[in-house]
């Protein structure tokens, strides 16, 4: 099932996606993000083909909320959650960091995900259990974990609160800091190692649930701003406390909570 999911996503990118870049029109939803065509194309044609991988109720971005909230009560013994284009302004605007990202999940839990750059050729994909890979290498890329004040960070400071973004604004505890607007594309390159840690203050079910299981998978460890058990924080909106090396998870944690407190 997972070589059929990482064929299926990387088909839709290069059919779909792909011939579009640079050349569609765009319009602004309700809560003010971008939809293209491309976006539309391509969760029609990953929606089909998943169905044919296995016949499970598919969960797209670009559905009313409505939908979505009734896909993932039918869900429960399987679901496709798919965010089509994720970096849509990017993608608009000719910013080549954006992905197409796929997970099957069930009683509520990843367990098989895709995640593609079609812009790098590059396919993050995992099984539960079984570890995550980029291109048939196994994840991490990158091991190598410096102390937590010689980090690279990926910040995304949109949901966080003021007083944590004021923090990480004038006192950082890292050394440096990328946020480049893909959340899924984000994920992996924590499990990657590119991102040392990583912090998000409210991600869409969509924007994690594929990215969490890679990480997982790579061997990383994660948690919300609240709960310790990343699972256990709502599902529509959901912050992330992440790092591969347990030690630096531990200290990026305590730092951002503490900070977030203040």
């Amino acid at each position: 099932m997972l070589r059929a999911l990482v064929k299926v996503v990387k088909s839709v990118a290069h059919r779909e996606v792909m011939p579009r870049y640079l050349k569609v029109a765009h319009q602004h939803k309700s809560d003010g993000s971008l939809c293209t065509e491309a976006d539309i194309a391509a969760q029609n044609a990953l929606t089909s083909a998943l169905k044919q991988i296995a016949d499970y109720p598919v969960l797209g971005e670009e559905m009313p909320s409505e939908m979505q909230k009734a896909c993932w009560q039918a869900g429960a013994d399987g679901l496709w959650c798919v965010d089509p284009i994720d970096g849509t302004s990017n993608f608009v605007n000719g910013l080549p960091y954006f992905a197409l990202s796929v997970a099957l999940m069930r009683q509520g839990r990843s367990v098989l995900a895709a995640i593609y750059d079609p812009v790098a050729d590059e396919a993050f994909y995992a099984e539960k259990g079984k570890g995550a890979y980029l291109n048939g290498e196994r994840l991490p890329i990158k091991e190598y974990s410096p102390d937590l004040h010689r980090c690279m960070a990926g910040v995304d400071f949109k949901w966080l609160g003021d007083k944590l973004s004021a923090q990480l604004a004038s006192s950082p505890p890292y050394s440096s800091q990328r946020n480049y607007g893909a959340s899924t594309l984000d994920w992996c390159y924590a499990a990657a190692g590119r991102f040392d840690v990583y912090l998000h203050g409210g991600q869409k079910l969509w924007d994690y649930a594929a990215g969490s299981l890679i990480l997982e998978e790579a061997g990383g460890s994660m948690c919300t701003l609240e709960k310790n058990d990343f699972w256990a924080d709502d599902v529509w909106k959901r912050s992330v406390i992440a790092a591969l090396n347990p030690d630096l998870f531990q200290a990026w944690k305590l730092w951002v909570r503490a900070a977030n407190k203040l």
